[in-house]
């Protein structure tokens, strides 16, 4: 019954030019054993607000049996543009053709160097930080900002910050052994450092993946209170209600009062008009209901 209403979201979420995407494992029972397998839900969210755009946000969860790199190249068979994501192998294929480019994360590069302070501090994992964390500081003042603006600024005042880092972590990966936990930080920023630095050329793309993180956390939050997915139907099912619930976070509505609307009114809705249940439409489209019945 809600499949029309999350593909809608999907397109919605697919239609754009920039989108973040993540993925996360759930539990799911394998039939017959009584035992659970490894199943994954994917998410790709659409949130152009940081780039000051007003377009809905929105975010469409995708559940899979096994983390195939097939399975991104099935979701994203029809995207093209900026995909901002972490460095899983199983999204590098997306990028021979040249309809999606990679837009890497800051965030899961600065992790690294973090994990390594947190049990050994070094001079070079401090520092390390500190460098990002100034490029942070420019991201704080430039959010929600327009897109031109947050790249005139990034170009002015990030781009010799960056160029400056990368100089420095070169000199520093040679004072360390190839071995060292640092040095292995130092190589991943490197070795992804067209992706981790596209979003200075454009103003549209963000510093990192969090907007998909965040989306992830509600699955986090829910593993706590189930234990698994009763089968794979199940786990899609759970990505329908993950889509729908995201969506109206974002679109700063309670879930359950739009859950409790989608429901009473789906049933019936014309499915040529089912864009009028998104998030975003559905209040206009309850008050233009409301006005007609007057």
């Amino acid at each position: 019954m809600l499949a029309p209403l999350v593909d809608a979201l999907r397109k919605h979420v697919l239609a754009a030019s920039k989108i973040h995407a993540d993925d996360t494992p759930v539990p799911v029972l394998a039939p017959g054993n009584g035992k659970t397998k490894t199943g994954r839900l994917w998410t790709y969210v659409r949130d152009e607000r940081p780039a000051g755009e007003n377009t809905a946000p929105a975010v469409w969860f995708a559940y899979t049996p096994d983390r195939k790199g097939e399975r991104p190249r099935q979701h994203l068979k029809n995207f093209k543009g900026a995909l901002q994501a972490d460095a899983y192998a199983g999204f590098h294929h997306l990028y021979n053709t040249g309809d999606i480019y990679e837009v890497a994360c800051w965030a899961h590069a600065r992790r690294k160097f973090h994990d390594i302070h947190a049990v050994h501090a070094s001079p070079i994992t401090t520092e390390a930080i500190a460098r990002i964390g100034a490029l942070y500081g420019i991201e704080e003042e430039v959010r929600g900002k327009p897109a031109e603006l947050r790249r005139s600024t990034r170009q002015a005042r990030a781009k010799p910050l960056l160029d400056d880092l990368r100089s420095w972590l070169e000199k520093s990966l040679r004072t360390l052994s190839a071995k060292s936990e640092t040095a292995g930080a130092i190589r991943y920023a490197l070795s992804h450092w067209r992706a981790l630095t596209r979003y200075v050329d454009d103003g549209l793309l963000e510093i990192d993946n969090s907007a998909a993180e965040r989306a992830l956390r509600a699955v986090a939050l829910g593993r706590k209170n189930y234990l698994f997915a009763g089968s794979n139907s199940g786990g899609e099912r759970a990505a329908a209600i993950y889509s729908l619930v995201g969506s109206a976070k974002l679109n700063g509505m309670d879930p359950e009062r739009y859950l409790r609307q989608v429901l009473t009114r789906i049933a019936e809705h014309p499915i040529n008009r089912i864009d009028e249940l998104l998030p975003w439409n559905i209040d206009n489209s309850l008050q233009n209901c409301d006005s007609i019945a007057a």
